[in-house]
């Protein structure tokens, strides 16, 4: 279960890089920098897409990382361009990948500290299903909204990505 849950938030997080896409030709086509979409929110008090992509990758790379037995590996919150937001995803791609099958055989007895709740611990299926999946799709979500509100095409099947089907 925990290996299959977080392949799936990696391949929610992994379709950002098709958001990209489609934001990159956007801007060529309309003849603007696309750092102005990469700074935009969807209200004042929101944090910037750059922000939720980072998100998206503290929180998938913590949840492999933590219900793997391991500590997250650290990515400095510098990204400013669509370069470095595309290597942002493809670091935490990269690191989830890693984790093989058998090291998330112990998730389940995994107590993980969380620096906003001292002195307590969430075992390791309530932290994959309140916290993990429920932050990874919460902010590729919102990338999806601020691009989208933007004027970028993306669509639902952006989002979804690719459906594995089989013949009747």
């Amino acid at each position: 279960m925990y290996a299959q849950a977080i392949a799936q938030c990696a391949q929610a997080l992994n379709q950002v890089t098709k958001y990209l896409d489609k934001a990159e030709r956007y801007a060529d086509e309309k003849k603007f920098d696309v750092g102005v979409l990469m700074s935009s929110r969807l209200a004042p008090d929101m944090t910037p897409f750059i922000y939720q992509i980072q998100s998206a990758c503290d929180y998938l790379k913590a949840g492999a990382a933590w219900l793997s037995g391991q500590k997250p590996p650290r990515h400095e919150d510098n990204e400013r361009s669509i370069e470095e937001v595309r290597a942002r995803i493809q670091k935490t791609i990269d690191f989830v990948e890693s984790v093989t099958v058998e090291q998330y055989a112990g998730a389940a007895n995994e107590r993980v500290k969380v620096s906003w709740i001292p002195g307590r611990v969430i075992p390791g299926e309530r932290y994959l299903l309140q916290i993990t999946i429920p932050n990874v799709y919460f902010h590729v979500g919102m990338a999806y909204a601020i691009l989208r509100n933007n004027g970028v095409d993306v669509g639902k099947m952006d989002f979804l990505g690719a459906i594995d089907s089989i013949e009747a």
